[in-house]
């Protein structure tokens, strides 16, 4: 049985502009690096789909890159996004991802949740910061797009 672990978070905007941030590949490419990594439009492939595949590469500081794959297993706009999701592209990429998108007064609440699988504790506390950095990020995006 999976043991998923979640962070939750309320960002100001609809939810079918939150979708958007996690599906195009223009916003994506901006908070999946963070802005301490880049991830080079070129590198990015999303057939936003059921069955689709992600394919991604980050470039770390240090110039090493991370290759990351998935495939897209439910896209429910503007409500849900599951996909795997792994550095690891020639391995099994495990449970997906999942993205819930609820709408709140004033914005959108998004839950992004994740099996534990083999994770340590510290790894589970650095993939929960990782994805708070990504929904700052997000968060950004969405302003940018907003005022625009």
């Amino acid at each position: 049985m999976a043991d998923y672990f979640t962070i939750t978070r309320e960002l100001a905007a609809p939810r079918s502009l939150v979708f958007q941030a996690l599906t195009l590949p223009e916003h994506f490419a901006v908070w999946f690096g963070t802005a301490a990594v880049e991830v080079p439009q070129e590198s990015l492939s999303m057939d936003v789909r059921v069955g689709g595949a992600f394919r991604a590469v980050m470039v770390l500081p240090d110039g090493n890159r991370i290759h990351w794959a998935g495939e897209y297993v439910e896209v429910d706009p503007p409500a849900r996004l599951a996909m795997t999701l792994t550095d690891d592209p020639d391995a099994y990429a495990g449970l997906p991802v999942l993205f819930d998108l609820e709408e709140i007064e004033g914005g959108t609440r998004l839950t992004i949740s994740q099996d534990r699988a083999d994770f340590s504790d510290e790894q589970v506390a650095a993939t929960i910061a990782g994805y708070n950095a990504f929904v700052d990020d997000i968060a950004a995006v969405l302003e940018r797009i907003q005022a625009a």
